[in-house]
């Protein structure tokens, strides 16, 4: 009986330490996941201030996952300009990972670069990676002697101005006295009088300007028939307050349907013939485009003489 208690005893203290000897070998265990990785900062010689980058490449086996520091140490001398970014690589073999740091360092000199270690988890077990002790060294912006360099004398409290304060309130109050005389002198100014244009000397006149540009012989014959509608349309939108350029053929018939000196059936198939030129692409012979123009300043001219004073009556007004 004794001996068999003293076996059991010793199978039991060799569990413990068994337990023991598990529970302790477990770090050990984690750090043996196989990982790679590498720093590389670009350049690596910079002057205060000016942005520069460092990578951290960290390789690990498939299904790993490796977190970055998000910044560096904001008490350092060198800070984070921007968040971290992590590129992954293509490769299926393994987890391939770069982390870009956009940074600046604010002091002269070998600086360090302090980030925290780059986790690698894999099955429960946890890989520290230290990224410490890497430097960048910053460049003065001084000349290489600042010695030589005199400063200006420090500048009086109050300096003396050769101008008094009074001089320039006079130049201002000058200023402003001529202003408003300008003003006064240009609303006094007459206003220009209006030169009145007879419509239909206007619209004669823009009949011979079109014919002039020869139009029909250089083949634009449907250009030539839309000029010459148009300037009948601005005859009669200056002689008629109701026939607006903003109507259509169709309302135009209708507005000046009253009007006992325009020939009705004549401006009605001119204005169809124009409207289907215009509009529907119709073709247009040379010949049949100077006869619409012809109709339309026919039009024009049939109107201005009917609506003209008879001798009587410019007797009688005189």
């Amino acid at each position: 009986m004794t001996t068999g208690r003293k076996g059991d005893w010793a199978i039991g203290r060799l569990v413990v330490w068994s337990t023991f000897f598990l529970l302790g070998a477990m770090p050990l265990f984690a750090q043996q996941i196989a990982v790679k990785a590498g720093v590389t900062l670009s350049p690596d010689s910079v002057r205060i201030g000016d942005p520069f980058r460092i990578t951290i490449g960290v390789r690990a086996p498939a299904g790993a996952t490796i977190e970055f520091p998000r910044v560096l140490d904001s008490t350092a001398t060198v800070q984070s300009l921007d968040p971290v970014t992590v590129r992954t690589s293509a490769d299926t073999s393994a987890v391939e990972q770069y982390a870009d740091y956009r940074v600046a360092a604010w002091d002269v000199g070998k600086q360090p670069i302090r980030l925290d270690d780059v986790l690698v988890k894999l099955n429960g077990a946890t890989r520290r990676v230290p990224v410490a002790g890497y430097t960048v060294f910053v460049r003065s912006l001084l000349p290489k002697d600042s010695a030589q360099r005199v400063p200006k004398p420090p500048r009086a409290l109050f300096e003396p101005n050769p101008f008094p304060w009074w001089i320039w309130v006079l130049i201002a109050a000058a200023i402003i006295g001529l202003i408003l005389w300008w003003m006064r002198r240009r609303r006094r100014k007459q206003p220009a009088l209006a030169i009145v244009v007879d419509p239909y000397e206007r619209a004669e006149a823009e009949f011979q300007r079109i014919e002039a540009l020869g139009l029909v012989d250089a083949g634009e014959r449907g250009r030539y028939v839309a000029l010459m509608i148009e300037v009948l349309r601005d005859y009669l939108a200056a002689r008629y307050t109701e026939a607006s350029l903003a109507l259509t053929s169709t309302e135009l018939e209708r507005a000046v349907g009253h009007a006992v000196h325009i020939p009705q059936d004549r401006l009605a198939r001119v204005l169809t013939d124009a409207d289907l030129i215009k509009f529907a692409r119709r073709p247009v012979s040379g010949e049949r485009a100077r006869e619409l123009g012809r109709e339309a300043r026919a039009i024009v001219g049939i109107e201005h003489r009917a609506s003209q004073p008879t001798p009587s009556e410019q007797a009688a007004a005189a």
